[in-house]
C-alpha cells in the first residue's frame, strides 16, 4: 500500500505520521491527513489540508487521524473527501486498519465513519484500558529527528481539549525510545529531539531519560527537547543543563500567561515569579542558553492590565523565540464557558505580543553578529546554532557541524562563514 501522509500541528504528530508511513503495506493509494485541534484554526486548516489532498491526489482515498479526528469524527467523516476517520487510540494501527478495509470492501463495502475503526469516547476522553501506548516514532526531517517520548496529558488546563483527544499521560518504555534513537542515527540523523504532549512528565522524570540516553548512546552528540512545562523541570535535567554541552541550549516552555489571576484562571500549575525563577534559573547554569516560549493572547476575562503582563514577560524571561496565539475557545472546554474578551480586542493584543516579541528577536540576532557560534546545517546551507538561532552558511553541505563566524544577518537570519 502506498501511502503519502499530511502532518499538522505538533512534532509528535509527525513522528507518528512517519511511523504510519513506515509500517503501511504495499498496495492502493492513500492519504493519512493526521489532524490537529489546538485552536480553532488548526481545525480550519485540517479541513483545507484534507481538500486540498483530494484535489492533488484525486485517485487515492482519504483516511483522517490526530486529535480534530478524535474530538469531532462525525464531522470529518461527512466530508465528501473523506474514506475513513480513525481516533488517536488506533492511530498507530492506521496501516493495518487501511489492508483491513481494503479486503472488506471488495467484499461488500463499509459506511465512511466505522465504529470499528474508532472505539467510541467516554466523557472525559480516551479511557485508560483503551488508550494505546504508541510506538517511539522518528521522523528524520533533514539531518534532524523528532522521537516521541511520551503522548497524553494528565492535567486540565481550561483552554485546552488536547487531553480529551490523547487521553491520560503514558511514559514509552526507555528500551523503545533508545532503540528508537539508534535507529534514527544510524539512518543520518545528527540531531535527536525528544517530543511528546507533556515531555516534562515522562515517568522518572525528563532529566533522568535524557542521562540515560546520552550515557547509552555514544553516537548521540546533540540532544534537543521540545516543549517543557516550566513547573516540571527536575533536579536531573537542571544539572544536564549545567554541565552536559550535548544537550542543546535552547528551552521552550509553556508558560501561556504572565498575569498570576489568568495563570490560575487557566488552571496552569506556575505563577509569574515561579516562571522567572525557572528562567534566571537555566540561564545562571548555562550561559548560552536561550528561551522560546508559547504566549496565549485574550484569554477570557483578561483586562488591559493582565494583558500588559503578559507584554512584560517577554523582557523579565527573556524570551527570544515567541509563539503568540490569539485566544481561541475549544468546544467542551471551561474556558468557552468564561466571559470572552471581544475579537478585536483579542487580535490587536496578540499583535502587540508579536510586534513586542519580533522586536526583542530581532535585537538577539545582532547582538550575535561577530560572534563564533557552533552549528548544524540542515538544509541546503541552512541550519541552526546551538542555541537556536537560524544561519545561513552558502554552500555548506547538509549534516555539516562546526563552528561558524557569523559576519552579519538579513531580516529572517544570520549569515557566517565557517571558521
Amino acid at each position: 500500500m502506498s501511502v503519502h501522509t499530511v502532518s499538522l500541528g505538533c512534532r509528535l504528530n509527525f513522528a507518528e505520521s512517519e511511523t504510519i508511513a513506515r509500517l503501511a503495506p504495499q498496495g492502493e493509494d492513500w492519504v493519512v491527513v493526521n489532524s490537529c485541534a489546538v485552536t480553532n484554526e488548526a481545525v480550519r486548516q485540517t479541513r483545507q489540508a484534507i481538500r486540498r489532498a483530494h484535489r492533488e491526489r484525486p485517485e487515492a482515498r482519504i483516511l483522517v487521524t490526530g486529535c480534530a479526528a478524535e474530538l469531532e469524527p462525525e464531522a470529518f467523516a461527512a466530508m465528501p473527501e473523506v474514506d475513513r476517520v480513525v481516533g488517536n487510540r488506533d492511530k498507530l494501527t492506521a496501516p493495518f486498519v487501511l489492508s483491513e478495509v481494503e479486503g472488506r470492501e471488495k467484499g461488500g463495502g463499509q459506511t465512511p465513519f466505522d465504529s470499528t475503526l474508532r472505539a467510541p469516547l467516554g466523557t472525559n476522553g480516551l479511557r485508560a484500558a483503551d488508550a494505546m501506548t504508541p510506538v517511539p516514532a522518528g521522523l528524520l526531517h533533514k539531518v534532524k529527528s523528532f522521537v516521541a517520548v511520551q503522548t497524553g496529558c494528565d492535567h486540565r488546563c481550561t483552554f485546552c481539549s488536547i487531553w480529551q483527544a490523547r487521553g491520560e499521560s503514558r511514559t514509552l518504555p526507555f528500551e523503545a525510545v533508545r532503540d528508537a534513537c539508534h535507529r534514527e542515527l544510524d539512518r543520518g540523523a545528527k540531531e535527536i529531539v525528544l517530543t511528546g504532549v507533556d515531555i516534562t512528565d515522562v515517568e522518572g522524570g525528563l532529566g533522568l531519560l535524557c542521562q540515560r540516553l546520552l550515557g547509552t548512546l555514544s553516537g548521540l552528540k546533540r540532544l534537543r527537547l521540545s516543549s517543557l512545562d516550566s513547573i516540571e523541570i527536575d533536579e536531573a535535567l537542571f544539572e544536564l543543563i549545567a554541565g552536559e554541552p550535548r544537550l542543546m541550549p535552547h528551552f521552550h516552555l509553556s508558560l501561556q500567561a504572565g498575569d498570576d489571576l489568568i495563570l490560575k484562571r487557566m488552571k496552569r500549575r506556575h505563577s509569574r515569579t515561579e516562571a522567572v525563577r525557572v528562567v534566571e534559573r537555566i540561564k545562571a547554569a548555562r550561559a548560552d542558553a536561550t528561551i522560546g516560549a508559547d504566549l496565549i493572547a485574550g484569554f477570557p476575562t483578561e483586562t488591559e492590565d493582565m494583558a500588559l503582563n503578559s507584554l512584560k514577560l517577554l523582557d523579565d524571561c527573556d524570551i527570544v523565540a515567541a509563539h503568540i496565539f490569539p485566544f481561541s475557545a475549544r468546544p467542551s472546554t471551561p474556558a468557552a464557558r468564561m466571559p470572552q474578551v471581544e475579537g478585536a480586542v483579542v487580535k490587536a493584543r496578540a499583535a502587540r505580543l508579536r510586534e513586542a516579541a519580533a522586536a526583542r528577536r530581532s535585537l538577539w540576532l545582532d547582538g550575535l553578529v561577530g560572534l563564533t557560534l557552533p552549528v548544524l546545517i540542515e538544509g541546503d546551507g541552512t541550519g541552526h546554532s546551538d542555541s537556536f538561532a537560524p544561519i545561513a552558511i552558502p554552500g555548506a553541505k547538509r549534516g555539516r557541524t562546526g563552528t561558524a563566524r557569523i559576519t552579519a544577518r538579513d531580516p529572517a537570519q544570520l549569515i557566517g562563514v565557517w571558521a
